[in-house]
């Protein structure tokens, strides 16, 4: 009997440590971990940078109210902006926050309420974000969803088209969709999303709370698209496991989240701002996100030689080390025997086994990861 809610369908493994790429349960095995905490650990776990960094922190202060001025938050906003198309920043403790955010800023500062966003797409579990995703089974059980809300098909231009009018406060877009299937935008379908909000007088949101940081190869994943997002949400990778979100917005809409407007009270926290700063100092640089884009093309190369073939396969996609397997049938016992052969990845969806490993990690664990994924997906017990 637990003392805790069962909103997770957890596995049975317990974590008694972990360091860069490899994980060791309570019983002492290890496994390389491919999910990096779901797109978090993007420096590895317990990153010497940044644990040197919470240790620093630690001994001077780990919280003050945000009627305070945080030095700490100044640098990490700087880091944000210089490296984005967006100005301002607001920090927070999530997706789900820094998303509910946007969808705040996008309505108070057009004055209107209309949100169009895709289906299949994820942008978290409070109210506000939960009725800008598009997948009911996210909605099921939870009652009316806010109004305003609506969504199209992925990489449908058209259907945006159809769907946005003068009374649509923002698109809201993931370029590569996470949670519902690593799903990749059309270049040419982004960059006319863009157009169509400017014609219509809406604001581009991108979501990049999984694809932001590095994780693509690029600080942000919309810089693959040569667009100019109006407001950018980030989180997972941003402090390597502490808890943050951010809200990433252009100038032109800071007069709309004037003080009082919104808050959050662990917002922009000492301890988080201190990771966060460390994590940027090493993913914000050229040579590193160059590293993490040649890397994501050898597991990409590696994955296609080594299981492309494979009767149970039937797509692998993806950019930088964001990596989908698309099967034919459901993969959850497929993540469960890559387990036990000590290998850690997610799903998404039911038929997408989805790699999420720490940019740092190495060729040689990314070799280990493709042959164990080559003995499982090839193994009988996976067509039966």
């Amino acid at each position: 009997m637990t003392a805790l809610f069962p909103t997770y369908k957890r596995f049975d493994l317990s974590v008694e440590r972990a360091s860069g790429t490899v994980v060791e349960d309570t019983e002492g095995k290890t496994y390389l971990d491919f999910g990096a905490g779901i797109g978090v650990c993007n420096l590895g776990h317990r990153h010497p940078d940044v644990q040197q960094a919470l240790e620093y922190q630690l001994n001077h202060y780990w919280h003050v109210s945000n009627l305070y001025h945080n030095p700490i938050q100044e640098k990490v906003a700087e880091a944000l902006t210089q490296h984005s198309s967006g100005d301002q920043v607001f920090f927070c403790n999530s997706g789900t926050e820094a998303n509910e955010a946007a969808i705040k800023l996008a309505r108070k500062a057009t004055g209107k309420h209309n949100i169009i966003s895709f289906e299949k797409s994820f942008h978290g579990r409070t109210f506000g974000s939960m009725a800008a995703t598009g997948q009911e089974k996210i909605h099921t059980g939870f009652g009316p969803m806010p109004e305003g809300f609506s969504y199209v098909p992925f990489n449908n231009i058209d259907a945006v088209k159809q769907a946005i009018d003068h009374e649509t406060a923002a698109v809201m877009l993931e370029v590569i969709q996470g949670e519902g299937g690593l799903h990749i935008a059309d270049p040419e379908f982004v960059k006319e999303v863009e157009r169509v909000c400017r014609e219509h007088g809406a604001l581009v949101i991108i979501d990049e709370v999984q694809t932001g940081i590095g994780r693509t190869g690029r600080a942000f994943a919309y810089q693959h698209y040569g667009i100019s997002p109006d407001i950018i949400t980030s989180a997972k990778g941003l402090a390597n496991g502490v808890p943050v979100g951010a809200m990433i917005a252009k100038h032109s809409l800071q007069d709309a989240f004037g003080p009082g407007s919104h808050a959050a009270t662990f917002g922009g926290n000492p301890l988080a701002m201190a990771a966060a700063e460390a994590v940027l100092q090493h993913v914000f640089q050229d040579d590193f996100l160059q590293a993490v884009m040649e890397k994501g093309a050898y597991l990409l190369e590696q994955l296609t030689a080594c299981i492309g073939e494979l009767p149970v396969v039937s797509f692998i996609r993806g950019k930088g080390l964001m990596i989908g397997i698309e099967c034919n049938q459901d993969v959850s016992s497929m993540v469960g025997l890559l387990m036990e052969k000590g290998l850690l990845v997610l799903s998404a969806g039911a038929n997408v086994i989805r790699l999420l490993p720490p940019l740092t990690v190495s060729y040689k664990e990314i070799d280990t990861a493709v042959q164990l994924m080559k003995d499982v997906l090839s193994a009988e017990t996976v067509y039966q």
